[in-house]
C-alpha cells in the first residue's frame, strides 16, 4: 500500500475482569482496503470491533483515525459529541441484526434520509430523491420508500441498513457479521451488492465474520483470531489457501467449502 493508512491500532486490549476480550492488537488500514476479521465465537473479534468502532472503551493501547483535515485524532480521546459526528458521518456500522441499525418504526426514507439530514441537508425534495436513489442502489423497489422496515424481509432490512450507512458517503464501515442469520440464497445476493458498492465507492471497511467463504469474497487482507489474539494474518488469499498456523488450517478445513 502506498500514501498514509486510514486507521492505526496500536497494541490493543480489552480487558473483563480476569477475562481477556482481546489483547495486543495492532493494524493499519488504507483507504479502500477491507479488512476481515475472522475466528470461532469467542474469539474476540467482535470486542476487537467494537473497541475500535469506540463503542468499548479499551484497557489499553490506541487507535487513530486520520481525519478529513489529515490530522491524526486518538479516537479515545475524541469527546462524545465528537465521537457521534464521526459515526453518523465519516463511518458506517453495519450490523448482524438490521433492528439494531434501523428506526424499525419510521419509514425506509427517513431512516436513510436521516443520515442525510445528520450532515446539514433540510431541503426535504433533495433528500427524499436521494433516499430514493438509495433505495434503488441496494434493490428495494422505490414504491417501498413510505413502508416501515418492520414489514421488510430480514435481506430487505439489511439492505436497508446498507444504505442508511452509505448515503453520507463514509469512507470507513465496520461490519458485524453482516450475511449471519440470513438465508444462503439471500446471503449471495447480499454479498454481491456489498462487494459491489465497497469497489465502487473505495470505502475502507473492518468485517467480522466466521464465514471464511465471505472473508475470501469481501476482504483484502485477514486477521484470524483466537483466545483475543491474532495468531495469523496477510493476504486473503493467500492466509486461506497456504495458512501456516494449525488453528487457521483446522479452520479452513471445517468451515470453508471451495
Amino acid at each position: 500500500m502506498t500514501g498514509e493508512p486510514l486507521l492505526r491500532v496500536s497494541n490493543l486490549s480489552k480487558l473483563f475482569g480476569s477475562r481477556i476480550g482481546c489483547t495486543e492488537v495492532s493494524f493499519a488500514l488504507w483507504p479502500g482496503e477491507v479488512l476481515a476479521v475472522v475466528g470461532e465465537s469467542g474469539s474476540g473479534k467482535t470486542t476487537l470491533l467494537n473497541c475500535v468502532s469506540t463503542r468499548l472503551e479499551p484497557t489499553s493501547g490506541v487507535a487513530e483515525y486520520r481525519m478529513r483535515d489529515e490530522n491524526w485524532r486518538n479516537l479515545y480521546d475524541l469527546s462524545e459529541a465528537e465521537r457521534r459526528f464521526l459515526m453518523r458521518t465519516d463511518w458506517g456500522f453495519v450490523h448482524q441484526n438490521p433492528a439494531d441499525g434501523l428506526r424499525m418504526t419510521v419509514s425506509a426514507g427517513a431512516n436513510v434520509g436521516e443520515r442525510l439530514m445528520a450532515v446539514g441537508d433540510r431541503h426535504y425534495g433533495r433528500i427524499r430523491s436521494t433516499a430514493l436513489d438509495w433505495l434503488n442502489r441496494v434493490e428495494i423497489a422505490g414504491d417501498r420508500i413510505d413502508d416501515e422496515p418492520r414489514g421488510f424481509s430480514g435481506g430487505m432490512r439489511q439492505r436497508l441498513q446498507i444504505a442508511r450507512n452509505l448515503v453520507t458517503s463514509p469512507r470507513l464501515v465496520f461490519m458485524d457479521e453482516p450475511t449471519g442469520g440470513l438465508d444462503v440464497s439471500v446471503q449471495a445476493r447480499l454479498l454481491d451488492l456489498l462487494r459491489s458498492l465497497v469497489s465502487e465507492l473505495g470505502l475502507a471497511a473492518v468485517i467480522v465474520t466466521h464465514d471464511l467463504a465471505v472473508a475470501r469474497l469481501l476482504s483484502h487482507r485477514m486477521m484470524v483470531m483466537k483466545d483475543g489474539r491474532v495468531i495469523e494474518a496477510g493476504l486473503t488469499d493467500r492466509v486461506l489457501d497456504d495458512p501456516r498456523e494449525p488453528y487457521t488450517q483446522l479452520l479452513v478445513s471445517s468451515i470453508l467449502q471451495v
